[in-house]
């Protein structure tokens, strides 16, 4: 009988050191989010609440982040992805082996209209705040972003990858419409 447990011992002494180390938690600590308002700090944390593998979701309106724990990198990565899929942008920092990915399908160069997409536009605040982020990119003339669209065109002679940096910047996850 002691040989049986000393066997089921062993066995299991071989799984737990064949499953290697577990994954640690990490805290992740988003900026820049766009959160002109209590509906889109809402709107961030319904995201990431929805996110397997994260908990204690956090969002600070005023000082533009979101915090949440991960249980790992995978986990991590898929909270930037399902907020990117929803609108939003943020800076994670640099070097954590997560980040959010490059897919807005902008080219570099010079344009007279671009139109973007997808991005979070609950309300006049949001449109407010788009504003603000491409006023600055030079070449920009006007846009017709209009609240609860997620779709706006951009006109004048500018740099498209350069409004798609500037939205990014200021929280927004955009993407080019190429169907123009």
């Amino acid at each position: 009988m002691n040989r049986v447990f000393s066997l089921i011992g062993l066995v299991a002494v071989a799984v737990l050191a064949s499953s290697g180390p577990a994954a640690a938690a990490e805290k992740v600590e988003l900026k820049s989010v766009h959160m002109c308002c209590d509906g889109c700090a809402t709107e961030v944390a319904e995201i990431l609440g929805k996110v397997e593998g994260v908990s204690g979701v956090s969002t600070d309106k005023k000082s533009k982040s979101a915090t949440f724990t991960a249980a790992d990198s995978k986990a991590a990565q898929k909270a930037l992805d399902a907020l990117a899929e929803g609108g939003f942008h943020g800076d994670p920092g640099k070097d954590k082996g997560y980040a959010f990915k490059d897919d807005s399908g902008v080219k570099a160069g010079m344009v007279k209209a671009l139109t973007v997409t997808g991005f979070h536009n609950s309300c006049g605040g949001c449109v407010k705040s788009f504003r603000e982020a491409i006023k600055d990119v030079k070449g920009i003339a006007g846009d017709n972003a209009k609240a609860k669209v997620t779709t706006a065109e951009v006109t004048g002679e500018f740099d498209a990858a350069e409004l798609v940096k500037a939205l990014n910047k200021a929280g927004f996850h955009v993407k080019v419409d190429e169907k123009k």
